[in-house]
């Protein structure tokens, strides 16, 4: 019985297509050329982070950051940057009376920006910063578990990346969804991981609440 919906951010609910190419543009590096290096570095299975050292060796993402707050060009997202199935597919699942929660690898900053976008919308919104464990370390998974009001059975976290939100929610004993967007799932999609891992596998989140209504039904 699927009990709650939490929710990865990144290419989950969110399009990073805009701030990935604020990121080539603070690297002085033509766009495509930034996307074609992060689509490589991914392929080759490696940490995405891995991208700008290729630019700029020693690049430290933190600091970074910091750097581009000073200059007044923070990384930010907005409405105009989820998905256009975040909010109806929200609303389904409200409707279908289940609880849901928001919770992924963001920053300090980030996570202020999600509560001002959806504080109304999910009964929980959670960060690695804020708990000071980010995916895929197990501890990330533990904390889900300990915020959310069920059990961890009861939990399908969903998410576009099998190596940091499928299999480490699976090892939790978290029922998953898979959705196919975004570099990490498109390159992943046909993986022997993707397909066999995930108790969904979608193409849009609106997709979910039929899927687990037919679940719980089964599960009776």
């Amino acid at each position: 019985m699927i009990r709650a919906v939490v929710f990865d951010v990144g290419e989950c609910l969110v399009d990073e297509t805009r701030e990935y190419g604020t990121w080539a543009d603070w690297l002085d590096v033509p766009r495509h050329t930034f996307h074609a290096m992060f689509g490589a570095v991914i392929a080759q299975g490696r940490d995405y982070r891995e991208t700008f050292q290729e630019f700029q060796p020693g690049f430290d993402l933190y600091e970074e950051r910091e750097k581009r707050v000073g200059a007044g060009q923070p990384e930010t997202f907005g409405e105009g940057d989820l998905y256009e199935d975040v909010r109806p597919a929200l609303t389904e699942l409200r409707a279908d009376g289940l609880w849901l929660g928001i919770a992924g690898n963001q920053t300090v900053r980030a996570g202020r920006i999600l509560h001002s976008l959806f504080s109304d919308d999910v009964d929980l919104i959670g960060t690695s910063d804020d708990w000071g464990a980010s995916k895929p370390d197990p501890e990330f998974f533990k904390r889900v578990a300990a915020v959310v009001p069920f059990e961890s059975d009861e939990i399908l976290y969903v998410g576009d990346r099998c190596d940091n939100d499928i299999r480490p929610a699976v090892d939790a004993g978290m029922h998953t969804a898979l959705v196919r967007r975004g570099p990490w799932a498109t390159i992943q999609w046909n993986s022997p991981e993707a397909q066999e891992l995930p108790t969904f596998r979608v193409d849009s989140l609106l997709e979910l609440s039929g899927l687990i209504l037919n679940f719980n039904g089964s599960a009776r």
